[in-house]
């Protein structure tokens, strides 16, 4: 393999924004890799010491990997910033958070977030019935908070008042008017006082991906009207005092500060003026929308922010205290759902490079049959590659697509043999990455030398497929951060889009995060055959986990949950490993009974055995394969090329 020239960790951290959008948790170290610092501390775990420990174990790639610490980190960190500007307000009442188990509902997530904010009494958000009832079984602090969200029907209503009765602080949201009509009603059936929210329709807007999740024609909430109506009806049952919380909702992954300012300004004069109307409230959700820095920009770009998490607690903490206080109102409890913020940064997508693709090979061969049409544009291309210089380049780059034109008109007429078309084809891409080269210090690029270094970028070949494990990705057009998690102390010559091993065209990465815009092209190291090659995608522990789906029937990927502890050797273990779907287990999901497949396949080589085709040895043999197989890993596997 040929050393490429030496590459410092400072110039790679500036070339992936690592120091940008990695928060202090991610770092490159000084052997080349990519290190976590699950508490932002000098507690470091190397991924490649990560994936060493993986293939120890025989997991297999793609790999998440849940860094609990991490995860711990996050919730405190939200915690303590509301206690500290809180204090320093002088705002009278606490903060109490609750995490949307709908962003990660992973039972090892959730029940960290629990323990980690369990001294601050943080609580959990349930959108509908099966989050519902996973929510009321690890609920277990009778301080802390269980909202209830979503549409509802007679069983919510009554599983979650049945947390009420067992003396939970269960708030059901009400959505819409006849809402509060039907809790009212199965309260009272069931004897039990209910505890009720009012989630305002707010004119304030929201920004980025999920703006229409706010605004007037939100699909959840109460018109001014309906607040009115609500609380009248609640006077006229005797249940003015069950009204305890004012909720709303400006949408996810807010990106611009002054949406958030605006909405909560609006909210809190709700809350003031619904307390003036004789309820006693006591509580103010202020809903999700803290996002997240995924390119490090801090701008108000849709996956960035242009604010920092102690700006967004600040602003929330003093226009609530302003505004209660203009009314003469006691401030509220704060409630907030920031579930991304929470849970975005603990996890890693660790994903394994098998292949790649390049129209730029250096090392490809230029030959042509002697004295034939394809020669003499053979030598018109190569006269073109020794005479390319700077001052002519725009114009070699013209001539050079006027020849590789002529080669496929010639090739279309059956008057191109298949290896001039190759060398024409290899020539053209070797000029064209040499002007591209030569552009690159210019003043003004133009956007046909811009489209060809698109074009000459190669395609990595990974094994994972984006349905799966990155879906905002290709339905919502979200980025991650990409990077090599190794190597980082050579220069990475390569440009390169992103393909997964699903058999549709939509399964790339071809959008990646960039300080001043959006690269079309990620900067990797060649790929070597046999040497494996890894990726991380960073930031998608929310919705991801949940999200993916089952395109090609690859199912969930295998995951470690690792833990810092100083006294082992390496400075962390591993908590828990969780396999994979295995390929048996997918087919089972989509009406397919193995044991059935199973006997299928064994008649059909019963009949192989009778008509000669296979011997009874090769048969069974055969058939132990394939049933082993439904037991396996639904993604590629390349121990065998790696070990040769």
């Amino acid at each position: 393999m040929e050393k490429q020239p030496a590459f410092s960790p400072s110039e790679a951290s500036e070339l992936y924004s690592i120091d940008r959008w990695g928060g202090g948790y991610f770092a490159i170290n000084p052997s080349g890799r990519v290190s976590v610092f699950p508490k932002r501390n000098g507690e470091e775990i190397d991924l490649m010491d990560v994936v060493a420990e993986a293939k120890r174990r025989k997991l297999a790639f793609p790999l998440v990997v849940r860094f609990h610490d991490l995860l711990r980190d996050r919730v405190e960190t939200i915690n303590a910033t509301f206690a500290q500007v809180i204090q320093e307000a002088g705002y009278t009442s606490p903060y109490r958070g609750v995490f949307p188990i709908k962003v990660n509902q992973l039972r090892e997530v959730v029940e960290e977030i629990l323990d980690a904010g369990r001294p601050w009494h943080f609580g959990i958000e349930a959108g509908s019935k099966p989050e519902l009832l996973a929510a009321l079984a690890v609920h277990s602090d009778p301080e802390s908070l269980l909202v209830c969200n979503g549409y509802k029907d007679t069983s919510f209503i009554r599983t979650a008042l049945m947390g009420r009765k067992l003396g939970k602080k269960v708030i059901l949201v009400v959505e819409k008017l006849e809402e509060l009509v039907h809790i009212l009603r199965v309260a009272a059936e069931m004897r039990v006082e209910p505890f009720i929210g009012l989630r305002v329709r707010l004119l304030s807007k929201g920004a980025g991906k999920w703006a229409t999740s706010g605004g007037e024609n939100a699909k959840f909430g109460l018109s001014t009207a309906d607040l009115v109506e609500a609380s009248d009806r609640l006077h006229e049952s005797g249940l003015a005092h069950c009204l305890k919380l004012v909720h709303f909702h400006v949408g996810s992954q807010v990106p611009d500060i002054v949406t958030i300012k605006r909405a909560v300004r609006e909210a809190a004069r709700f809350y003031a003026k619904l307390s003036k109307m004789g309820h006693d409230l006591g509580h103010l959700d202020v809903g999700g929308g803290l996002g997240v820095d995924y390119d490090g920009s801090r701008t108000t770009f849709d996956s960035s922010m242009n604010y920092s998490m102690e700006e967004y607690v600040r602003d929330i903490v003093y226009t609530v205290k302003e505004v209660c206080d203009s009314e003469s109102v006691p401030h509220p409890v704060l409630v907030s759902e920031s579930g991304r913020a929470i849970v975005a940064q603990h996890s890693v997508l660790i994903v394994e490079t098998f292949g790649a693709i390049e129209k730029n090979n250096p090392s490809s061969r230029v030959a042509a049959q002697p004295g034939d049409e394809g020669a003499r544009l053979l030598a018109d291309m190569l006269e073109i590659e020794t005479n390319l210089h700077e001052k002519n380049r725009l114009e070699n780059l013209h001539d050079a697509q006027e020849i590789r034109d002529r080669a496929q008109s010639m090739f279309d007429l059956g008057l191109l043999d298949l290896r001039s078309k190759a060398g024409i084809e290899t020539l053209y891409w070797r000029i064209a990455a040499r002007i591209v080269d030569l552009f690159k210090k210019a003043d003004h690029i133009p956007e046909e030398v811009r489209e060809i270094e698109i074009a000459i970028g190669d395609q990595y070949l990974c094994n994972f497929s984006v349905f799966q494990s990155l879906l905002d990705h290709w339905a919502l057009g979200q980025l991650f951060p990409v990077m090599p998690i190794h190597r980082l102390d050579e220069h990475p010559d390569r440009n390169a889009t992103l393909v997964d091993i699903t058999c549709d065209s939509d399964g790339k990465v071809a959008k990646f995060i960039d300080f001043q815009d959006v690269k079309e092209t990620l900067p990797l190291h060649r790929w070597q055959p046999g040497e494996p090659y890894y990726l991380g995608f960073f930031l998608a522990g929310a919705y991801q986990d949940i999200m993916g789906d089952l395109h090609n029937l690859f199912g969930r990927v295998n995951e470690m949950h690792i833990y810092l502890d100083e006294d082992e050797d390496s400075g962390h273990y591993v908590e828990e490993i969780l396999p994979g779907s295995t390929i048996g287990q997918v087919l089972s999901l989509t009406q397919w009974d193995v044991n059935e497949l199973a006997r299928q396949m064994k008649a059909q080589t019963d009949a192989a055995i009778k008509s000669d085709r296979l011997k009874p040895n090769e048969a069974m043999r055969l058939l132990d394969d394939y049933e082993r197989t439904l037991t396996a890993y639904t993604y590629l596997n390349f121990d065998d090329q790696h070990r040769s």
